[in-house]
């Protein structure tokens, strides 16, 4: 039912479904939030934000640009998890509003205020909430629930980080809150999409070994994560949590050798969703050495903020794009150089902290690769968001089918 609504919407394709708006217009301020942040951490620019440089710069990537890919994936998960009709049209472009409205009042907000740039800015994670749990409530669909409790954590985290960077000065805590949010989504989503994705292509394509399919096993590995993070976000140097982080991430190295990844290397829309989550263990294991002492906290932070976060979400997008509207699901030359472009930002951004030495050289590889990735992303599937098929296929290197 959900899917002939869509199928048979009169208005501009771009508003036909909540991943297009959203998953284009969150890559195109990925991109330009980094191109504005490093002249930024030179000092060479400034904005009239409330907040400190650091903290605009956390602010966009955490609260801003990865909500609006969360709302894509949510609002176009929900109609297949409650089979009720999707958010399209007038709804979607009111909401789209106020997500625009809160990125331009955070830097803004030393001049219209901090409190008012809280409410705009915390207004699009409320509605986000409400408009999910009445889907929820209405489809029945409680198994889906815990998702959308994630995303009132990460509200709780937006308004706290507002208050936390307005009567302390910076935002700690609340940085911390929402990047175990972000986690935890990525190892919930990522745990349920992967494997199933990964079996249906092998069953196909290269039949043989397939992955273990969500259990009792991953349920278990959700709730240690959750601990551990929660560990993390109250005492994150603590020797204790390095304990319970490096254990936690062996065991998540553990669960991703149980999906069968290495057989994906043919197809790297398969391939990049592992890569991608390799950097949840990743961020574990070097938050661990972090709490013993080893490395600065930034190492973990960005190997899961520009690694795990950054490629998954690239990941998701680029086959939910597809997918839903009826292309073939596979990476062109054109998709897989984004990946490439995210893996290069990623591990020059960790490097950059692992190897104090080359850092500014580093910052800027890792810089331009984020850059090249998600305005690439913009680029080649701008067109097929906005409804032209063709010309996106002609952009990523992918002949158009017959007429």
């Amino acid at each position: 039912m959900a899917g002939a609504r869509s199928r048979n919407f009169e208005g501009w394709p771009l508003f036909a479904n909540s991943f297009r708006p959203f998953f284009l217009l969150a890559a195109i301020q990925a991109g330009l939030s980094i191109l504005a942040w490093l002249p930024m951490f030179y000092g060479e620019l400034s904005v009239t934000s409330a907040f400190a440089p650091r903290d605009w710069h956390v602010h966009e990537m955490l609260y801003g640009f990865l909500p609006a890919v969360i709302t894509g994936f949510l609002f176009t998960a929900i109609p297949n998890w409650t089979g009720r009709l999707p958010i399209q049209g007038m709804s979607l472009g009111a909401l789209l509003v106020v997500w625009l409205a809160g990125r331009a009042a955070v830097p803004l907000s030393a001049e219209i205020g901090w409190a008012f740039a809280l409410v705009v800015d915390a207004a699009f994670l409320a509605l986000v909430v409400a408009a999910a749990m009445r889907e929820i409530i209405a489809g029945g669909n409680w198994r889906n629930l815990p998702v959308v409790v994630l995303v009132l954590v990460l509200l709780a985290g937006n308004v706290g980080f507002h208050l936390e960077a307005h009567y302390a000065g910076a935002a700690d805590l609340s940085i911390r809150v929402g990047i175990g949010v972000v986690v935890l989504m990525i190892s919930l989503i990522g745990g349920r999409i992967i494997p199933s994705f990964t079996r249906n292509w092998l069953v196909k394509f290269n039949p043989g070994r397939l992955p273990v399919p969500f259990g009792r096993f991953d349920g278990a590995m959700i709730g240690l994560s959750a601990l551990a993070l929660i560990a993390w976000v109250v005492a994150p140097l603590n020797t204790i949590t390095g304990v319970v982080m490096a254990l936690v991430g062996a065991l998540h190295l553990v669960r991703l050798a149980r999906w069968a990844g290495d057989r994906t290397t043919r197809e790297r829309l398969l391939l990049i969703l592992h890569v991608g989550y390799t950097f949840v263990p990743s961020g574990f294991l070097l938050n661990a050495l972090a709490g013993f002492g080893v490395l600065p906290p930034s190492a973990g932070i960005h190997a899961w903020m520009t690694g795990a976060a950054g490629t998954m979400t690239l990941a998701v997008m680029t086959r939910a794009s597809l997918g839903h509207t009826g292309q073939a699901l596979t990476a062109s030359p054109a998709t897989q150089g984004i990946y490439v472009a995210i893996v290069v930002a990623a591990l020059a951004r960790v490097a950059a902290v692992v190897i104090p030495a080359y850092s500014d050289t580093l910052l800027h590889i890792a810089a331009c690769g984020w850059v090249v990735a998600f305005l690439g992303f913009a680029v080649a599937f701008g067109p097929l968001l906005a409804g032209s098929s063709r010309r996106a296929l002609a952009i990523m290197g992918v002949p158009a089918p017959a007429r």
